[in-house]
């Protein structure tokens, strides 16, 4: 049974019960994507976030073969300093479940333990997607096709920048997977509000966002929202700076045969290390005004029922 490999918190487990809003977090950002104490700072001021706009925050971790949904401040320091954590996908969930190993969550495992919690809305930093060559290399995250089945809406600041943008639109597509671009045409890449790609739909409106996610969920369509909310200007990195700073962490990533689920955060940590901290800070703001958003969406969902 899926529940015997769940914990949930009780204030998590009180919302459900209650139909109350429940934002899902997941938890690399705070074992893989940034230094201690950066990195609990802001899991919990991002969960200080959710609360602040009427919903409840989950942040998702797997410790001791059990799936936690929402952590006590203390779990979640652990997680910020313990090493070793493995950085958990779909495939790897078995294995570390089974082991009883701890395990930060990526967007696919999240989504997967949110949706087995009973949680719909899940906001992130950006996802992952198609990489550069993947032409060659079939190098596609699984974030992709776990959201192409799994029914909880996903907001994050559009693809990361060190993607394939073209190409993980044109997969989600093919995918069945709306993306919706929160107040502004054009897509969002990460770091930056610009991607020079056109959002196949714009929404302006959270009330209107979570009556979609009802009409779709409703017609048993299968699947995530991507919910594209663009990273305001005044924390954007100028695109053709981090463009530089990838291709030289891609260079350095293929010289020393960084690959599988180790290049984004080898490629992540490589940009924030020589922007001057420009790209954590921006990191860090659009995770708070994804969280933010999410929280007014699941707000609104709750509404509808």
């Amino acid at each position: 049974m899926q529940a015997d490999f769940l914990i949930i918190h009780p204030e998590v487990q009180e919302a459900l019960d209650h139909k109350k809003p429940v934002v899902a977090l997941e938890s690399t950002i705070i074992s893989h994507g940034m230094p201690w104490p950066k990195n609990v700072e802001t899991a919990l001021s991002v969960e200080a976030a959710v609360r602040k706009e009427g919903a409840i925050p989950a942040t998702i971790v797997i410790k001791d073969g059990k799936c936690n949904v929402g952590l006590s401040a203390d779990l979640i320091d652990y997680f910020g300093q313990a090493k070793d954590v493995w950085k958990v996908s779909l495939r790897d969930m078995p294995y570390v479940i089974a082991n009883k190993l701890p395990g930060a969550t990526t967007v696919a495992a999240t989504m997967r333990i949110a949706s087995m919690a009973g949680i719909k809305i899940f906001a992130t930093g950006g996802i992952g997607g198609v990489h550069r060559g993947a032409t060659t290399t079939m190098d596609i995250s699984a974030d992709l096709t776990e959201m192409a089945h799994t029914n909880v809406a996903v907001v994050s600041a559009g693809v990361k920048s060190i993607l394939d943008i073209g190409l993980t639109l044109e997969y989600l597509e093919t995918m069945g997977i709306p993306v919706v671009t929160y107040g502004q045409d054009e897509f969002p890449s990460f770091y930056s509000s610009k991607s020079g790609y056109r959002s196949p739909l714009r929404m302006d409106d959270e009330s209107n966002i979570a009556a979609m996610l009802q009409v779709k969920w409703q017609m048993g369509l299968q699947g995530t929202v991507l919910i594209a909310n663009p990273l305001p200007t005044k924390y954007e990195v100028a695109p053709d700076v981090i463009e530089q700073h990838i291709q030289k962490a891609l260079q350095d990533a293929d010289q020393q045969k960084i690959t599988g689920k180790e290049v984004t955060p080898f490629i992540l940590k490589h940009i924030a290390d020589h922007s001057k901290g420009e790209s954590l800070e921006a990191n860090i703001a659009l995770i708070h005004h994804n969280a933010a958003l999410a929280a007014r969406i699941a707000v609104a969902y709750e509404k509808l029922k």
